[in-house]
């Protein structure tokens, strides 16, 4: 209810169009509030949520390399940081990565479980060096794919609650 609060007054379209691009959420929060609460239709509320998901992962895909260049050229500590996180998570998943391939930032994406999503797969290409040209379309089809199950579990949810009461 957080979220529905705090943009009262937005009109449900744009708040969740907003929410979608939220790193809280995405559009795993966007689907559910816009059909539940704002009481939206479905294909406005899942073009809505897959755009604003969308649109945070382009950002997000653009700025990380020169945020992280300029803080890694800066801060010798951020670069020690950075470089230890980066070689570790290359360590534990460059396996499963080169296994998989396409398939594996697709389900990354589309899984809708909490530290998944557009974000983390935006910022799993980027650690792995996939170009934005190859994960983009990676992450747009996990993206619809995670928008399909979430609409599912929420009318899914939803009928079950009406059925109840």
């Amino acid at each position: 209810m957080f979220l529905v609060n705090w943009f009262s007054g937005w009109s449900p379209e744009l708040a969740t169009l907003v929410i979608a691009a939220m790193p809280i959420g995405e559009l795993r929060a966007a689907l559910p509030i816009g059909l539940t609460v704002y009481h939206l239709d479905f294909w406005p509320v899942f073009v809505l949520s897959i755009f604003g998901t969308l649109t945070a992962a382009i950002v997000v895909m653009a700025v990380l390399d020169p945020i992280t260049s300029f803080a890694r050229k800066y801060s010798q500590p951020i670069n020690r940081a950075l470089e230890w996180l980066f070689e570790r998570t290359r360590r534990k998943h460059q396996g499963k990565f080169d296994k998989y391939r396409d398939l594996a930032l697709i389900l990354f994406v589309a899984i809708p479980l909490p530290f998944t999503g557009a974000y983390t797969g935006a910022l799993a290409a980027y650690v792995f060096g996939i170009p934005f040209r190859r994960a983009f379309p990676l992450i747009a089809i996990g993206v619809i794919i995670a928008a399909a199950i979430v609409t599912a579990i929420t009318l899914g949810f939803k009928s079950a609650v009406y059925v109840i009461f």
